[in-house]
């Protein structure tokens, strides 16, 4: 088996829901020790946020949500309870004993219990711990609590999401998966590493503060740099584009098909698909700020020619002169589609437990020396509480069944090397 880009590296996941998890689960795939702590009897919020139930791919239910599973692979889940002296003294200890800390607990939680940053770098000088928050450390919002929804609206991808408001159902709407949430989780994974980096070549440890709110803001890219630069709010487009004509959603003879048309070549290479000599000669459309400003005469000719004929002929058509275009799937296309089973975007995660395997979605980072591999599937809650109180922090079976007994750590199987003795 190859070696892995961050096998050296220990992860302590003091996470839950999706912004931290969606972090460490991308640390874990690449190979970092992640072990992941939970409360001993309710495990993370998102266990239970089902259903859907997880399921083998033999047809079993887990007792686990697909919302947890799809952010938990590759983890080691240790129960404990860090509201007590005892467990908070397991979680200092396992810190000491790693390169990375995440944690999403409101502000000033942790330092209740001696699990803040300034606590754990006494213990550990060159960890590298990431605080995930909802509007970050410091400000006047800093203690509020919010959702990946409250995120999008608040940071204004609402407002350019959705239909136009003068046409059939226009109006704000949210992105159809949880964006602030796991854009933050995969800034966070940049954060840490560029920390690990510096750690590396300095041996100095640091902070970082993360705040869902910031990362859906710096995701605004061209949006925000239009408000930013020119003193205006973007409007909503729909299925269209701001700058770019035709690059929307067009109905043909039997369904709908996506067109993108980037450049005045694609608009040449596109009415040459569209077989209308009349459109690739008109001096209005010629150039991209020409379709811009009379889009509103352009596309009713455009859709009036495509709706002749079914999307094959056009997806053939277009494609065979280069002018970028698709289906809409849905997700069982999607994962029928002929690139993505080739790409390899469905992936069957062996359990640890022995319960079979569990099929997710395949990280899509490709590297070739340090691949991304597969080795646990989510795990059952505290199925690993032994296991790393034994390897890492050297405990003894008597010491664990003791924490067991007081509800301060999951109750626990014995370890394979126990029975095999």
């Amino acid at each position: 088996m190859k070696p892995q880009a961050l096998g050296n590296i220990r992860v302590l996941d003091l996470t839950r829901v999706l912004a931290g998890p969606w972090c460490t689960q991308t640390l874990a795939d690449m190979g970092a020790d992640v072990i992941k702590i939970e409360h001993p009897a309710r495990g993370d919020d998102t266990r239970h946020w089902g259903p859907p139930y997880f399921r083998t791919t033999d047809g079993r239910e887990t007792p686990d949500a697909t919302y947890f599973a799809s952010a938990n692979r590759n983890k080691r889940s240790v129960g404990v309870d860090i509201a007590s002296r005892e467990g908070a003294d397991l979680i200092r200890a396992l810190a000491a004993q790693c390169d990375v800390f995440v944690e999403n607990f409101k502000v000033g939680d942790l330092a209740r219990y001696g699990l803040d940053y300034e606590s754990i770098r006494a213990l550990n000088p060159a960890i590298v711990y990431c605080s995930i928050t909802g509007y970050g450390q410091t400000g006047p919002y800093a203690d509020r609590p919010g959702y990946d929804f409250v995120f999008q609206a608040e940071g204004g991808l609402m407002s350019i999401t959705g239909e136009r408001d003068d046409l059939p159902g226009g109006g704000p709407q949210k992105v159809g998966i949880a964006m602030a949430d796991l854009t933050t989780g995969l800034y966070a994974s940049i954060a840490i590493l560029a920390a690990l980096n510096h750690r590396n070549a300095t041996g100095e440890g640091q902070y970082i503060d993360m705040a869902l709110l910031d990362c859906v803001t710096a995701l605004a890219s061209n949006q925000g740099a239009f408000h930013l630069v020119n003193d205006l709010d973007p409007r909503r487009w729909g299925n269209a584009h701001p700058t770019l004509v035709p690059y929307q959603v067009f109905d043909t003879s039997d369904g709908k098909i996506v067109i993108a048309v980037g450049n005045d070549e694609q608009w040449r290479r596109f009415c040459q698909a569209l077989g209308s000599q009349e459109l690739e000669t008109d001096p209005a459309y010629a150039r991209m700020s020409g379709r811009i400003l009379h889009r509103d005469a352009l596309l009713p000719r455009v859709q009036a020619i495509m709706a002749k004929l079914p999307c094959e002929h056009w997806l053939k058509e277009f494609s065979d002169r280069g002018v970028p275009n698709g289906r809409i799937n849905s997700y069982r296309e999607t994962f029928q589609h002929p690139q993505v089973i080739h790409r390899q975007l469905a992936v069957d995660v062996g359990s640890d437990n022995g319960e079979g395997y569990m099929r997710g979605i395949a990280n899509p980072i490709k590297f070739s020396a340090t691949p991304v591999q597969y080795k646990r599937a989510p795990s059952a809650l505290g199925h690993h509480t032994r296991e790393v109180l034994e390897q890492v922090l050297g405990l003894n079976s008597q010491c664990i069944e003791k924490l067991a007994s007081k509800n301060i750590i999951s109750a626990v199987a014995r370890s394979s090397q126990q029975e095999a003795a």
